[in-house]
């Protein structure tokens, strides 16, 4: 699918509609030599289309690492969507903190962003751009247009397959839209095409449109476990809806944890099997060695076809420095950036000495306290994105630049906690619950070993192994919120610029909609506290 991104051209006549943003961000297709009916005539067009939507999540742009981006007004590595997802979920929680000074980057870990700041403003005009593109495929890819198109009727019902993956690609992007910002603007495949004003749409009434969307084409996408790797199928619906109603109560003020259940149920059933080794969930062969099978929704990369410095090129990059040897990452250097706190290492029984094997952290050199956020030997660093693979070869690019490792967005580890906190929280499976804690805790400690009783399962149990399962994929700030530690309540070093932490005002659960655009659009409101 990469290779095809690269022949073809397309133009959104609908981008137009992010015109509010173009003081800060001009949005530019790739060409504009041909408009939409007239690639659209080649069936095979559908295809490469929805490449460009997958590749939304992973590439910055039409050339990469630098060239034709998708937005200006950022340097194209920081305007990446998973690299910009990744900081605003990771860098303002107890996982982890940067050593850099670019722009306002620092405000992240801090808690005292601005509806000025560039990180939180490019995110918002990033899932504003991948939604805009969405609703072009879907709009393009309507019965009636595909029979304006000539479509021939043998081809119609696989791309009415791909239509259904733009949709859950759109519900995706709307999902991150409303848990960051709550009260983005709403666009959909009707709104029209040309230059206006979006409305707002509240946090509640979104909640209500992506459960709509999900459950619509639960049984119009491709079946669990059928779609190519890397692609979405019914597996991904089921385990989008169980993250929507995990985190109802936040949303709309009506918890769902019911729900959650039947969802994680139905991907557990589907027949994903936990890979034997968590190490390899995160190496550069994790589409094959085994992880594949645990990965329910990846985020792709190829150190050869997505050069970009977003997503797990900046992670792991990022995440070296000091004493670390790059070459043990499968890349060729270190960008001396990210560690984590001394809070965080206190999750793991004995710290950096831990029995518990997803302890990954590096510390030769390094000190556990840090005193001086800019020096990257402190705060322990973390060695868990690797570019090689299980027998230590590196990645694809032979230059170590760029890594073929892929993010895995959703996977089971993460329903088997999700079903964990649901039946915890409503009193219900616990026999099924504490069967499945335990088979994460026996991968974690080694068979028979790590086991906890249904009496340990805790509140403070269930944050902090899901801190210790999926530490650094972009789960921690929505987790801290629901469990309700990520302002007013938990503390951790530089939390609120100060040095051993302190609490922030709850109004910074949801990040302010950027100054920028309104200014620009008057249907918009800002969040509270802003």
């Amino acid at each position: 699918m990469n290779n095809k991104i690269k022949s073809f051209f397309l133009i959104f006549l609908g981008l137009t509609i992010l015109g509010s943003c173009e003081s800060e961000l001009d949005l530019q297709p790739e060409d504009n030599r041909q408009v939409p009916g007239q690639l659209l005539q080649d069936p095979a067009a559908y295809k490469q289309f929805l490449a460009k939507l997958y590749a939304g999540l992973a590439v910055s742009g039409q050339e990469g690492p630098a060239g034709k981006p998708d937005l200006l007004g950022l340097d194209e590595g920081f305007s990446q969507y998973l690299r910009l997802y990744w900081m605003l979920q990771e860098l303002p929680t107890d996982e982890a903190i940067i050593g850099w000074n670019d722009g306002t980057i620092a405000d992240l870990h801090g808690q005292n962003w601005t509806s000025g700041n560039e990180f939180i403003r490019t995110m918002y005009s990033r899932l504003l751009y991948q939604i805009a593109q969405a609703n072009e495929y879907i709009r393009q890819s309507s019965d009636e247009s595909l029979s304006a198109n000539g479509i021939p009727e043998d081809q119609i019902s696989e791309i009415q397959k791909f239509r259904a993956e733009a949709r859950f690609l759109r519900a995706l992007s709307y999902y991150h839209a409303m848990d960051l910002y709550g009260n983005p603007p709403f666009i959909t495949e009707e709104s029209p095409v040309g230059a206006f004003l979006p409305e707002q749409i509240q946090r509640a009434e979104l909640f209500n449109y992506i459960e709509s969307e999900l459950l619509d084409i639960e049984d119009k996408i491709v079946a669990a476990g059928q779609n190519e790797y890397g692609r979405a199928d019914q597996a991904a619906v089921w385990t989008l809806l169980a993250k929507l109603y995990l985190n109802a109560e936040v949303y709309t003020g009506t918890a769902r944890y019911s729900d959650v259940l039947t969802y994680t149920q139905k991907v557990i059933d589907a027949g994903y099997v936990l890979v034997d080794d968590y190490q390899k969930l995160f190496l550069a062969d994790n589409d094959v060695n085994g992880a594949q099978n645990e990965i329910i929704f990846p985020i792709r990369f190829d150190g050869i076809n997505t050069n970009s410095y977003g997503g797990l090129t900046f992670v792991i990059h990022a995440s070296i420095g000091g004493d670390m040897d790059p070459a043990e990452f499968g890349v060729n250097s270190g960008w001396a950036g990210l560690r984590t706190t001394p809070e965080f290492v206190g999750l793991f029984p004995d710290g950096a000495d831990s029995p518990d094997e997803r302890e990954m952290f590096y510390t030769e050199g390094q000190n556990l306290e840090v005193t001086t956020i800019s020096a990257f030997t402190d705060g322990y660093a973390v060695g868990k994105f690797k570019n090689v693979d299980v027998d230590g070869n590196q990645g694809s690019d032979a230059t170590g630049e760029h890594v073929d490792t892929d993010f895995p967005l959703f996977r089971l580890g993460d329903v088997y906690l999700m079903y964990a906190e649901a039946a915890f929280r409503t009193n219900t499976n616990m026999t099924q619950a504490l069967a499945y804690v335990n088979e994460l805790r026996e991968r974690a400690y080694g068979e028979g070993n790590g086991l906890v009783t249904a009496s340990e399962i805790t509140n403070n149990f269930l944050i902090n192994e899901r801190g210790r399962e999926l530490y650094w994929e972009a789960h921690r700030r929505t987790d801290l919120i629901r469990f309700n530690r990520f302002t007013e309540n938990g503390v951790w070093a530089w939390k609120g610029d100060v040095p051993q932490g302190t609490t922030t005002a709850a109004f910074r659960n949801i990040y302010p909609i950027p100054a920028s655009d309104l200014g620009v659009n008057t249907n918009l409101t800002q969040n509270p506290g802003y």
